[in-house]
């Protein structure tokens, strides 16, 4: 299941843990994503994907780290990396994987297998 489990903690946000159905990172990314979380001195941090409106396409995927899951986020353990989604941007991004690439044009790059049309960047998509 994408999204199952709801995690209740005392006095902590609500959430749900999910599994790598709903996104998934690559070795790549994963490394990448591990060492600016250390860099930013919250190594048990997470990933933030979410979408937004914006971009020459009408979408756009916007990542951020943060300390932890918010409300009604889902969460994902993937390739030792945990990855934070809202419900709304679940519905955009399940079954895409976050590559990230080491090169002059690289960076995250992300694949999307509910993207109708996506910009020349690769930042921005129609569903």
């Amino acid at each position: 299941m994408i999204a199952n489990t709801l995690n209740k903690p005392n006095g902590a946000p609500t959430f749900r843990t999910g599994d790598e159905r709903l996104v998934k990172l690559t070795a790549s990314a994963a490394l990448k994503v591990s060492t600016l979380l250390t860099k930013q001195g919250r190594p048990k941090g997470v990933l933030r994907v979410a979408v937004v409106g914006g971009g020459c396409s009408g979408l756009q995927y916007k990542m951020d780290l943060q300390d932890g899951p918010a409300n009604r986020d889902i969460l994902v353990e993937t390739a030792g990396v945990r990855v934070v989604v809202d419900p709304k941007s679940a519905l955009y991004v399940t079954g895409s994987e976050l590559d990230y690439v080491d090169a002059l044009d690289g960076g995250f790059k992300v694949k999307n297998p509910n993207a109708a049309t996506s910009c020349s960047c690769g930042e921005s998509f129609s569903a």
